[in-house]
């Protein structure tokens, strides 16, 4: 007969066995690769094998569920009479009958295996591993790949099986590759931020990473109405002199109209054109270079890539017809990833005047990004690029000078029109305690 002590060890190695399966399946599932991928570059023990495990996670899944279910059945089988022969000579002594005895000891050996299979066996481990999964991952490793040959049979017909009745019922099978969506990531990045794994200015720049292929060049352009250019025909002198009092390298250049642009001129190459031929010898024709034109439909995202590839920081913004709308530079996509990008030549955005009271007055051609952006505000630009167009979106007529409206938490009130076209307003926040008023 075999000792009661001898079936109590044997009990407490198949709570252990039970306690590994169990966090051997969660750290397995809650692991993430592209974190084993950097304990592999590391050479961290266990982490090489753990790759392998996932990229056949349905295998080893088998395996851990067959090791789950035979402890179990021991368990069962083992632990509780256990415990039972081990209380019923200490309830003998009391006097009662032999069939209350038996009763009593089997319920407190059922009582007490099933309250360390459950907290030693299930709880501890899956908690353990769901709060450490890589850690537990590379330690099981080992230890789970060895069943794993040694159950090999069994567990290819358990995993047979499983894959058999999913595709019974129309399941469709996906490789085990750790990618995330981009509305997945963002969480991962808002919720790393919110309790301060994380500083709010680099979940701006993730976010506006994330954010950048929801947007097109016509976000981010400069419109044309703002865009500072020189005529072409103009003499030399006076292409130098508006050359040097403008900040920017590069500038378009055109002819006959601002519209029709003909070339870029850039500020290094006119002065090396001044350096060999003076002020009055050379020729602008051919010191000009020619304009990369880029639809006004190109995601920022792949106008940023082309960029990258061209070597370029410039292009013009083009409608499907070809008419000038704007222009786009690397810079104003970068500063949509890591905010202002200002250097000693920067001015402030123009047509925006802050002022005394708290409110602004803005030209109607300053787009909303650029407001938000100066202001750290929260104006939606989602169906408007300018201000101007954001207040006739919203009320749904071109309004009058002197009309009021408030609308997203702001106010807004119509200074100046211009035909059909709004060319100033003034722009407030409204306050938490005031309410919103139609126009």
């Amino acid at each position: 007969m075999t000792s009661p002590l001898l079936s109590l060890l044997v009990a407490f190695l198949l709570l252990a066995a039970n306690a590994f399966y169990v966090a051997a399946e969660f750290a397995l599932v809650k692991a993430r690769a592209f974190r084993i991928d950097a304990l592999a570059e590391d050479k961290r023990f266990g982490a090489s094998l753990t790759q392998i495990i996932l990229k056949n996670l349905e295998a080893y899944l088998a395996c851990c569920q067959l090791g789950i279910t035979m402890a179990s059945l021991g368990l069962g089988w083992v632990g509780e009479p256990t415990v039972a022969a081990i209380v019923t000579p200490l309830l003998e002594p009391l006097g009662m009958p032999s069939e209350t005895i038996h009763l009593i000891a089997f319920l407190i050996g059922f009582l007490v295996f099933s309250s360390l299979h459950i907290v030693i066996g299930e709880q501890v481990p899956k908690t353990f591993a769901i709060r450490n999964p890589e850690p537990v991952s590379l330690w099981i490793a080992y230890p789970l790949h060895a069943s794993f040959i040694i159950f090999y049979p069994l567990n290819w017909m358990l995993n047979a099986a499983s894959r058999a009745t999913l595709r019974a019922f129309g399941v469709k099978e996906v490789s085990h590759a750790d990618i995330l969506t981009g509305a997945e990531i963002e969480g991962l990045v808002d919720a790393s931020a919110e309790h301060g794994n994380l500083e709010m200015t680099t979940r701006d720049r993730l976010r506006g990473a994330l954010d950048l292929g929801e947007l097109t060049v016509t976000d981010v352009m400069i419109h044309r109405k703002n865009i500072k250019s020189l005529d072409i025909d103009l003499p030399p002198r006076e292409i130098i002199a508006q050359a040097m009092q403008s900040p920017h390298t590069r500038l378009p250049l055109y002819q006959n109209e601002p519209d029709n642009i003909v070339g870029i001129l850039h500020a290094r190459d006119l002065l090396r054109a001044i350096s060999e031929h003076g002020r009055d010898g050379f020729d602008v024709h051919e010191v000009k270079r020619e304009p990369w034109f880029t639809p006004m439909t190109q995601s920022a995202e792949d106008q940023l890539a082309e960029f990258l590839r061209r070597r370029e920081h410039f292009a013009i913004v083009v409608d499907e017809y070809g008419a000038l709308m704007g222009l786009v530079t690397l810079e104003d996509i970068l500063e949509e990833i890591v905010g202002d990008i200002k250097d000693e030549h920067d001015i402030a955005v123009q047509g925006v005047r802050p002022q005394p009271d708290g409110s602004v007055n803005v030209d109607g051609a300053v787009p909303v990004r650029d407001l938000n952006r100066m202001m750290n505000w929260d104006l939606p630009d989602e169906e408007a690029v300018t201000i101007a167009g954001l207040v006739i979106h919203e009320a749904q007529a071109i309004p009058d000078p002197g009309q009021k409206f408030a609308f997203h938490g702001y106010r807004f009130q119509v200074l100046r029109r211009q035909r059909n076209q709004i060319t100033a307003l003034r722009v407030e926040r409204e306050m938490e305690d005031e309410g919103m008023e139609g126009g």
